[in-house]
């Protein structure tokens, strides 16, 4: 068996393959762990008599830029208006 044989099978390198995929394994595991890291904060958070809901909200607009941020709350509030709300 030659080494392209090896390395190559159906016109796909498989070492090339086995190795991508290996590393998205591995990235997908630090993914979970991180995320239950995330969410024994917000217990931790829950625990504290923090909202978690609204902690959730403030990160989402955390992420926003301002002008973004700025739009939503303006809309939210024109429509809080149109609904007497």
């Amino acid at each position: 068996m030659t080494e392209e044989t090896k390395t190559d099978v159906g016109g796909i390198a498989a070492d090339r393959l086995r190795s991508l995929i290996e590393r998205i394994e591995h990235l997908e595991e630090e993914k979970a762990a991180i995320a239950s890291d995330v969410r024994d904060v917000f217990a931790e958070a829950k625990s504290a008599g923090f909202d978690v809901k609204i902690m959730r909200t403030i990160l989402k607009l955390r992420k926003m830029n301002a002008a973004d941020r700025e739009e939503q709350e303006f809309l939210l509030e024109t429509y809080r208006k149109a609904l007497d709300f």
